[in-house]
């Protein structure tokens, strides 16, 4: 099981890629464009070209996880532009509100650590 907590760290991909690829072709993704580990225990967030889907991966010390949402209507509403980075970082609650097809950007959300008075 995918557990999704604050702690994680999650790594957005800028560049749509082709969704024909599975584990070792995202994984190569990883290594190759984004200049990172796929066995790190990241999680990698893609979308694929026409904005209507998006795949996870990461790897939980056993395996591999690969999960693909495909939007029934519409595509993404949001999608951070590809400027001179090819990866983003994103905390967990945008993680929930993009899987949602919302906009992270907008969502008002607390911060998630506060120090207690």
């Amino acid at each position: 099981m995918i557990q999704i907590v604050p702690q994680l760290k999650i790594l957005l991909a800028l560049q749509p890629v082709d969704f024909r690829k599975g584990i070792d072709g995202l994984a190569a993704v990883c290594r190759q464009q984004l200049d990172q580990d796929p066995f790190s225990g990241c999680l990698f967030l893609f979308r694929n070209r026409s904005a209507t889907a998006v795949k996870l991966l990461v790897y939980d010390s056993q395996g591999f996880w690969l999960c693909l949402k495909r939007f029934s209507k519409g595509r993404l509403r949001w999608w951070p532009k590809a400027g001179s980075k090819a990866i983003t970082q994103l905390a967990a609650c945008q993680l929930h509100v993009l899987l949602y097809n919302g906009d992270p950007d907008s969502a008002r959300m607390a911060e998630p650590w506060r120090r207690l008075q």
